[in-house]
């Protein structure tokens, strides 16, 4: 199957990891593991992003400080990159966590020239902690890195299959998009990702490509150039 992409950025959320909204779903991993096994067999060169909703969500935290709360998920995110990492071994790939902050025990710290080195050479590279600093979300995290590496989009991997124009779970006549611009995102304040991310990425052309996980093969579709779900430019 030909490709589309040369390098790509996988933003995947902390609930999509899990079976029923919280902790890991080793099932779960295994199935990302194994689309992602077969994108690096396509020639992609993988970057991945992931959340930490599924064990903790800061902004949730309503009588805890705030950079406090956020440096929880923080963590949470390595909890995650170490899952997959694992779960990427156990499937036969090169894999290596980099984290925005000192956890030298556990993951490398980011290094923008050593990622881009170790993408060249075939490993999948996971990004935790965010942007490394409170107030920051691991979206913005995903497009600042996604810059950072020179990726060619960011799959934007949900537990919605699309953007649209209010929330499908209660709008029954919700408008799907196909495709958008990310200042009608920012415009309409669509939540595809948060304004810093979103204004990131329109700043910077980045595109991203959104998605729902639950879709069969949908991360191997979309990277093959299949117009699933929505593509923001």
């Amino acid at each position: 199957m030909k490709t589309k992409y040369r390098r790509v950025l996988l933003k995947v959320s902390g609930e999509a990891l899990s079976g029923n909204g919280t902790g890991l779903d080793p099932e779960k991993l295994a199935s990302v593991a194994e689309e992602v096994k077969q994108l690096c067999s396509m020639g992609v060169q993988v970057g991945i992003v992931c959340g930490g909703g599924n064990f903790w969500r800061g902004r949730s935290s309503e009588k805890m400080d705030r950079a406090t709360a956020d440096q929880i998920g923080m963590l949470a995110t390595c909890m995650n990159g170490l899952a997959l990492k694992d779960a990427f071994i156990n499937a036969g790939l090169k894999a290596e966590l980099m984290a925005a902050f000192n956890v030298s025990q556990m993951c490398r710290e980011f290094n923008v020239l050593e990622a881009r080195k170790l993408l060249e050479e075939g490993s999948v590279v996971i990004f935790t902690g965010g942007t490394g600093h409170p107030f920051f979300s691991t979206d913005t995290g995903a497009a600042l890195r996604a810059i950072e590496i020179q990726a060619d989009v960011i799959l934007l991997a949900k537990n919605v299959d699309a953007v649209y124009d209010s929330d499908p779970a209660k709008n029954p006549n919700a408008k799907k998009y196909t495709r958008i611009s990310h200042t009608e995102v920012l415009e309409k304040d669509l939540k595809v990702m948060d304004s810093t991310a979103a204004s990131l990425c329109r700043d910077n052309g980045m595109m991203i490509h959104v998605f729902g996980l639950a879709e069969p093969n949908a991360i191997i579709r979309a990277c093959a150039g299949e117009e699933i779900g929505t593509i923001v430019y």
